[in-house]
């Protein structure tokens, strides 16, 4: 026991001893979190704790099978192991023993969410099934039932997903189907519903940890209340600066109010950073300041000073793309290995001029969770748009877009109608063409029938288009088949939308930039961009900021700090959670730190001049003016904006529940406001 304990620094050793009542371990990047909470576990059995009586929750399996190795790697022999899983797989065991009571059979399977889409796509409905699909998703983690969905239920695509929900319930409790989300939503559902056992289950898991605490959401944040309902002894270990996942539900208020939800809560701030260097943790400090809503903490290095942060100012993306290349070719030149350097990006577009400028220098890349701008779904369909316009007998292209977006056009028809055309020795698209009686045979449905039609007649016209003017091509195309407008009301459609735009811009360039080219010219151009036939002795790694949590590397580039770019801004946008993105990027580097912007980039599709990020004024890269942000969070002395009452100085905070009330100097006349109604400076 006293030699793990040995290896804790004074704060992680506090941490691991304290074994009563609620303890939020506030844990920074780089700062021992995980050896922290396993050597906390290894402590609790080293004293005699009984392993059944402690549960550690985690995120991932990953993560839970390697705290489980080294916490029992710590201690040795333990008579059975502890609990040690992600909340899904305690939701699973529970239901296991418990699901009877909610008259269902504890012999139950559990769906993927392939499974699902398949379910939702046999109810029949002409909604986006990932959209369907994503809906029923936050409908059960907000313990949202399908009878009150359809009361709540306003809008008319709503009203059918509604609908599609209670048939979706009907469907999983008939064939004893439970789903991913049920996991967690009929866990809690049974512990509310059921007194004594939520008593009987509290009191066997006596000492309770959870990792990640700042990603947890609200279901999950009622499931551990009731799983405390006999004690306090809860153990939180998170980051407040690294909540990152707002977008899928994940509660920061969860960690920042733990203290008002577990009273006389014991507060561990783990301060010393050993990843980073002083240079690096300074930015990263500077940057997370200008948070608001945050408990407040300052990484020191323990590694000391390093080189100073790179700042790369280029004039547009396909020059910031050539200067990082030819950077991380003097890198690996200098013998650094290229699993050590990363490039990560706020938006996934941004990848393809990274991309392209690495397959230039011949540097090999690999994408962390996430596919290659041309390997992209969206992208692929408007590739196939392209090739079929240009050659409309590319069999291959056809059978891609003929139903996407989705036309009502389903499998069987498609493929009686590639049958029949190969029959006739014809291209689908001749065959489609020109046979028109045979196709009213193939084709039994009007309503497929009149949409193949009107498919193949906007390719006509959008042939005839490139014969006018191959620059006006691309918009045409979009206003035709409302290709955008099908990717907006798919889950993730910032993102794909993002990329489309980024493509609709890079053809549009291409053409301006050499008038006499055609489709064709621009189709070979990005597959010899998108071709990598390096030999891998290593890869570089390029990924988003969200893949990038829970990663390190010795030389990092962050690109794309441009407003509208990073921070992304506008409506639904929440400034404070972006500048936590900043944080964790910055905060992944370990020796050298590059950040990059660019005046130039295609936003929405054209080419537009860019400003400066405010995230690099704010870590103090560079000089830059004041900007209005929204946020409900304020501290004394902040500097407001009001629509009526114009600009003033806040003198006194006060929360009322989940809002605030500020009291504000407007220039002499003092006045109340609620904090949602002002903007701060």
């Amino acid at each position: 026991m006293k030699k793990f304990l040995n290896e804790l620094n004074e704060e992680q050793a506090k941490a691991a001893k304290t074994i009563d009542g609620p303890m939020l371990i506030l844990a920074g990047a780089g700062s021992g979190k995980t050896k922290t909470i396993t050597s906390r576990l290894a402590y609790l059995l080293s004293i005699g704790i009984d392993p059944a009586n402690t549960l550690t929750l985690t995120f991932t399996n990953k993560a839970a099978n390697e705290m489980r190795e080294r916490a029992l790697k710590m201690i040795g022999h333990v008579p059975y192991p502890p609990l040690l899983c992600t909340f899904h797989k305690f939701g699973l065991l529970f239901l296991k023993f418990n699901i009877d009571r909610v008259n269902r059979k504890n012999n139950f399977v559990v769906i993927d969410s392939d499974d699902k889409k398949r379910i939702i796509k046999n109810l029949g409905t002409d909604l986006p099934i990932p959209l369907v699909a994503s809906e029923i998703s936050k409908y059960k983690n907000s313990l949202i039932s399908p009878i009150s969905a359809q009361s709540k239920a306003i809008q008319p695509n709503y009203k059918i997903i509604a609908s599609l929900y209670k048939s979706y319930e009907e469907y999983l409790e008939k064939n004893n189907l439970v789903d991913f989300d049920d996991l967690l939503a009929l866990t809690y559902k049974i512990l509310d519903e059921n007194e004594n056992l939520c008593t009987e289950v509290s009191q066997r898991y006596k000492y309770i940890m959870i990792d990640e605490y700042q990603d947890t959401n609200e279901l999950q944040y009622k499931l551990v209340k009731k799983l405390c309902q006999t004690h306090n002894n809860i153990c939180v270990v998170g980051d407040d600066d690294q909540s990152i996942y707002g977008w899928r539900g994940a509660n920061i208020k969860n960690i920042l109010e733990f203290s008002d939800e577990f009273n006389d809560a014991n507060i561990v701030k783990l301060e010393k950073n050993y990843r980073s260097t002083n240079q690096i943790l300074k930015v990263a400090n500077e940057l997370i300041s200008h948070n608001r809503g945050r408990l407040g903490k300052k990484l020191a290095s323990v590694k000391g000073d390093g080189e100073d942060i790179s700042f790369i100012d280029s004039e547009n993306e396909n020059i910031e793309a050539s200067i990082i290349a030819n950077r991380i070719k003097k890198l690996i030149n200098s013998g650094i290995s290229p699993n050590n350097i990363a490039i990560l990006y706020r938006i996934n577009a941004l990848s393809r001029s990274i991309e392209e400028g690495l397959n230039r220098a011949q540097i090999p890349y690999k994408m962390v969770g996430g596919v290659k701008f041309y390997e992209r779904a969206e992208i692929k369909d408007l590739i196939s748009y392209l090739r079929v316009v240009a050659n409309p007998d590319d069999d291959f292209s056809f059978k891609r877009i003929i139903n996407r977006p989705k036309r009502g056009i389903g499998k069987v028809t498609v493929d009686k109608i590639i049958k029949k055309a190969y029959e006739n020795k014809q291209s689908i698209y001749s065959f489609l063409s020109k046979n028109k009686e045979e196709v009213h045979k193939v084709v039994t449905s009007k309503k497929a029938l009149a949409e193949i039609q009107k498919f193949i007649k906007n390719l006509k016209k959008l042939k005839k288009t490139l014969e006018k003017s191959t620059y006006d091509f691309i918009d045409l195309l979009d206003e035709t088949f409302h290709i955008k407008e099908y990717y907006l009301k798919l889950p993730d459609s910032l993102d794909k939308v993002a990329n489309i735009d980024e493509f609709y811009g890079l053809f549009r360039d291409f053409i301006l930039s050499r008038p006499e080219a055609g489709i064709d010219d621009f189709l070979n151009e990005i597959m010899l961009q998108s071709d990598q036939d390096q030999i891998d002795n290593g890869s570089i790694s390029i990924m988003s900021i969200h893949a990038s949590k829970g990663l390190e590397f010795d030389y990092l580039f962050v690109i794309g700090l441009e407003e509208g770019f990073f921070p992304i801004t506008g409506d639904g946008s929440d400034i404070e959670e972006e500048r936590r993105l900043g944080y964790v990027a910055i905060t992944r580097a370990k020796k050298e730190l590059t950040l990059s912007c660019s005046s130039s980039r295609f936003y929405k599709g054209r080419r537009a001049h860019l400003t400066k990020s405010r995230f690099l004024t704010e870590c103090g890269m560079c000089k830059g003016s004041l900007t209005l942000e929204k946020t409900t969070v304020f501290k004394k002395g902040d500097l407001i904006k009001h629509k009526i009452f114009g600009m003033g100085r806040v003198l006194e905070v006060n929360k009322i529940k989940r809002e605030f009330k500020l009291h504000i100097n407007f220039g002499g006349t003092k006045r109340d406001i609620l904090a949602s109604f002002v903007e701060k400076i």
